[in-house]
């Protein structure tokens, strides 16, 4: 097994990207949505790779097995989106999640994006404790930019001062 790859999403990856994601969100966490809930999903080009934005996938040889999205929400601003990372590649150990963060930032950074903000569901406390390490900071969701996409099963929200 060689190390954890970043590379940019292509469409060649759809399927694989999209089997990832759902069996995430249902399989483990038992959260009730469909591809077809997510459209974005079906669109990852025409969704996130525009403007500043983009859509990255973390690979082991040839096998997905993260991903993680910038979706430019104007104002020099971005929203951090679709960040998963398959249960046996968590953690230090493998650092992907780490990588695909370090990515996305570094991203932002040559973007000139100065706030990321994102919104994640009560379950995924692992990835709370995750980006408040990464010095994002809780905020309030009426602190959200307008532009914001908030999704229906967010409940705690978070902002980034990318420096």
């Amino acid at each position: 097994m060689s190390g954890i790859t970043i590379e940019a999403y292509t469409d060649i990856h759809k399927n694989d990207v999209a089997d990832l994601i759902l069996s995430i969100q249902t399989g483990e966490f038992g959260i009730p949505i469909t591809l077809g809930l997510q459209p974005d999903l079906n669109a990852i080009p025409e969704f996130y790779q525009t403007n500043n934005g983009n859509f990255w996938i973390a690979k082991i040889d040839e096998e997905i097995i993260g991903t993680i999205s910038l979706l430019d929400i104007g104002n020099r601003q971005g929203a951090l989106r679709k960040m998963f990372v398959r249960k046996d590649y968590r953690g230090k150990e493998f650092g992907a999640g780490q990588k695909l963060l370090t990515t996305l930032l570094e991203w932002s950074k040559h973007k000139g994006i100065t706030e990321i903000f994102l919104g994640t569901t009560e379950k995924f406390v692992a990835a709370q404790r995750f980006y408040e390490k990464n010095g994002f900071q809780e905020i309030q969701k009426q602190e959200l930019p307008e532009t914001f996409p908030v999704m229906e099963v967010d409940i705690k929200f978070y902002r980034l001062a990318v420096e």
